[in-house]
């Protein structure tokens, strides 16, 4: 019978509408319905039972923690069906990323879910939209690809959740993780995985999938990108406006501006966690400066800055503390 997929659409861009075929710039994001996007992509059939829904519309610049949240939801209903045996969900890709990890911090099964996207609409010619589902379902509808947790699957690859991100602003092999490479591939419809399933997912590391669903909004965690001449004005305000937690995105190893780190120390000392993130595209952040650790700023460690964000505030939900937060990043 083939195993039973499910998919969810959120829109974008792998459901624009452009006016020009040739156009990949200026589409209507989301325009495309879930039928519609499914029927463009033979041989779906063949490769398992697909159903699915529209979720959202949107374009993934405009997602909020509601909607994020929403689809938390949809997916452990989903996931909790003896009718479902994966998901695929098709997302915009500006966020792709967050959504992807934020799913993955409460992956609970073994069952897999795959987010994919594109970067081309889908009236464009040659458009990426088509084959990106298609390998999706296949990864998903994979024996391999059970106990993975949320993978990322877009130009053949297969990316995990926890280190994938968009590299570039409209190549279509966008989606990289320079840290650890891919996960795997679909090689002319064969998925191909090179590393055993425990090496890039926790399952439900703090126990928050069910916590989530009882949850409208998350709290408020700004990421601050650090430059030069950075006088620390923007911690302060953050800090008077009801930041619970801040990531501030340094310079190479995290590094923090004298000003700023003053402001921060100040921040941390009002009970606000602040973690030490990087503008740098790939490496990890680690201990450095003494002053750093006094202050009790925590390293990212792996995570861009905006993962650590949305870790943050998944553990501030689930009421952890900065000690928490920094042994879970070790």
């Amino acid at each position: 019978m083939g195993k039973k997929i499910y998919i969810v659409a959120m829109g974008g861009t792998i459901a624009g509408r452009a006016g020009d075929s040739a156009a990949t710039t200026g589409y209507q994001a989301g325009a495309v319905g879930v039928d519609d996007l499914l029927a463009a992509v033979p041989g779906l059939p063949s490769v398992a039972r697909v159903t699915g829904e529209q979720l959202a519309a949107i374009d993934s610049k405009d997602i909020t923690a509601a909607d994020q949240l929403r689809l938390v939801k949809r997916v452990r209903e989903l996931l909790l069906s003896n009718e479902v045996d994966g998901v695929v969900i098709t997302h915009g890709t500006d966020t792709l990323e967050e959504s992807a990890y934020l799913l993955d911090l409460v992956h609970f099964v073994d069952k897999p879910v795959v987010l994919t996207g594109a970067m081309r609409p889908a009236t464009a010619l040659s458009a990426d939209g088509p084959l990106n589902i298609l390998d999706a379902v296949r990864v998903a509808a994979a024996d391999d690809a059970r106990d993975r947790g949320v993978m990322v699957v877009l130009n053949n690859e297969i990316h995990s959740a926890r280190q994938v991100t968009k590299l570039s602003s409209m190549a279509v092999e966008t989606f990289q993780s320079p840290n650890g490479g891919a996960i795997g591939v679909v090689n002319d419809g064969q998925v191909v995985f090179f590393h055993c399933p425990d090496c890039h997912h926790l399952p439900n590391a703090l126990g928050a999938s069910e916590i989530l669903t009882r949850q409208d909004e998350l709290p408020y965690v700004p990421i601050l990108y650090g430059h030069g001449d950075d006088d620390g004005r923007l911690v302060k305000a953050v800090a008077e406006t009801g930041a619970k937690a801040i990531v501030y995105a340094g310079m190479g190893n995290g590094s923090i501006p004298e000003r700023v780190e003053k402001e921060l120390a100040a921040a941390v000392t009002n009970g606000i966690i602040v973690v030490r993130s990087s503008s740098s595209p790939a490496g990890m952040v680690t201990k450095a400066e003494e002053s750093y650790e006094q202050a009790g700023f925590i390293a990212s460690g792996m995570l861009n800055p905006r993962k650590a964000r949305l870790l943050l505030q998944l553990m501030l939900v689930c009421g952890k503390t900065a000690a928490d937060v920094r042994k879970f990043l070790a």
